[in-house]
């Protein structure tokens, strides 16, 4: 990559971690550093402030199913349970992935937690279709796939989800890509620092997101956070 980056388009370059045979101490020390890099830069924070959105005027009396697409190691579960039961609420968790790699180290860090549970599933195919939710976390995934496969996508998925759809993903710009790139002489790990920076060229603009929601037909809430995240609160119009 030039040093002169163009984010004018999003990027289709593949990650490392778009592999699903990736496996072994190098995929376990990635997904922890993504865990840490998260924290530091309020990451999860954004995931669960959406998550406070859609869960205004619940019945905490009611049972509410949540998966999280491309859980990876499930950090962000961890944090939605002690959310949960912090604030009275009862939480079934279930984290998706399709790295069956992943999911085993995801499960290994989660053993303490009694409502989350990991599977091994392609979002494309009929287990997923046959899962049933209240509400979709996802935090970091979306920019792996392209726009209209995106849309095809979160269509019934929006459909089935009473509760909406919280997304927490990356603002393509190029500030953002050079902070990454700042940051990432700090990070040993090879996957981390080239996947950051593709993940940054795949990411969103605002506009991208705003004709995504009118072409699902959704109600959507839109906010840009800090760092250089969006966060994008999807509710189908239907409810």
């Amino acid at each position: 990559m030039s040093f002169l980056v163009d984010t004018k388009y999003r990027s289709e370059e593949e990650e490392i971690m778009d592999d699903l045979d990736y496996n072994g101490p190098i995929l376990h020390d990635a997904l922890d550093k993504l865990a840490k890099i998260n924290q530091w830069l309020g990451g999860n924070a954004v995931t669960i402030s959406g998550l406070k959105k859609a869960l205004i005027n619940l019945d905490k009396g009611k049972t509410i199913t949540i998966i999280d697409l491309g859980c990876g190691g499930g950090d962000i579960l961890r944090d939605v349970s002690r959310f949960g039961k912090l604030n009275g609420y009862n939480f079934q968790l279930i984290g998706i992935d399709a790295n069956p790699n992943t999911v085993k180290y995801a499960h290994s860090l989660s053993e303490q937690f009694d409502n989350i549970q990991f599977k091994t599933i392609d979002i494309f195919s009929e287990d997923f279709r046959l899962l049933q939710y209240d509400l979709v976390l996802t935090t970091l995934f979306l920019h792996h796939f392209k726009q209209e496969e995106l849309i095809r996508f979160l269509k019934p998925v929006l459909e089935k989800a009473k509760l909406g759809i919280v997304v927490n993903d990356l603002h393509r710009h190029k500030l953002a890509y050079y902070l990454f790139k700042l940051l990432s002489t700090t990070i040993k790990n090879k996957t981390i620092v080239e996947d950051g920076l593709t993940s940054v060229l795949r990411g969103f603009k605002r506009e991208e997101l705003k004709y995504i929601s009118q072409q699902l037909n959704a109600n959507y809430d839109l906010k840009w956070k800090w760092a250089f995240r969006f966060q994008w609160i999807l509710k189908s119009s239907a409810f």
